[in-house]
């Protein structure tokens, strides 16, 4: 039988105290044969190296990199930034991710601004543009940078402003 050795710190002072639960069971801890470090559940952890199996994530914090090791049969490629904004009157952002401001450059045309800039400007985008009731899907571009996308809404070739613009980017 191997001995358990509980040995205090030179020069602590607090108590560390086992408790066994209150039970008519049996219980068993099995500790590794190998220097390590026991976990608690009351703390928050970092696990290295680990599986979770089924685990039910509330708030996933998920980078880039993280996508890369993704199994499938179709790689994923999120959108990096999106915004839904009225592009009538004063220039208003109603809902959008990694879109710092809208600049309105004059009649139908807008520069979507991004709070983190892309790797490039080799990115595929999707814009659309509606007015209530009649959509219309005449876009144009003049700017691709990785800041920002410059844009036009068009209407049987003259450039105007709607109530219902969008565009989404992909990389």
């Amino acid at each position: 039988m191997s001995l358990l050795a509980v040995q205090g710190g030179a020069t602590g002072t607090g108590t560390v105290t086992l408790l066994a639960p209150v039970t008519n069971t049996n219980r068993t801890l099995t500790l590794p044969d190998e220097t390590d470090t026991v976990a608690g559940i009351a703390a928050t952890q970092t696990l290295t190296n680990k599986t979770l199996t089924s685990p039910t994530l509330t708030t996933p914090n998920i980078d880039s990199a993280q996508f890369a090791t993704v199994s499938g049969t179709a790689p994923i490629y999120p959108c990096r930034a999106w915004v839904n904004f009225n592009g009538t009157g004063t220039v208003a952002i109603r809902a959008s991710g990694n879109v710092s401001s809208i600049t309105d450059n004059g009649t139908g045309d807008y520069t979507v601004n991004f709070t983190t800039a892309m790797s490039d400007a080799n990115y595929a985008y999707a814009p659309a543009q509606s007015t209530t009731g009649a959509a219309s899907s005449a876009y144009g571009f003049t700017t691709i940078s990785t800041t920002a996308f410059r844009m036009r809404t068009v209407t049987g070739g003259t450039v105007t402003d709607y109530d219902q613009v969008s565009l989404a980017i992909f990389r």
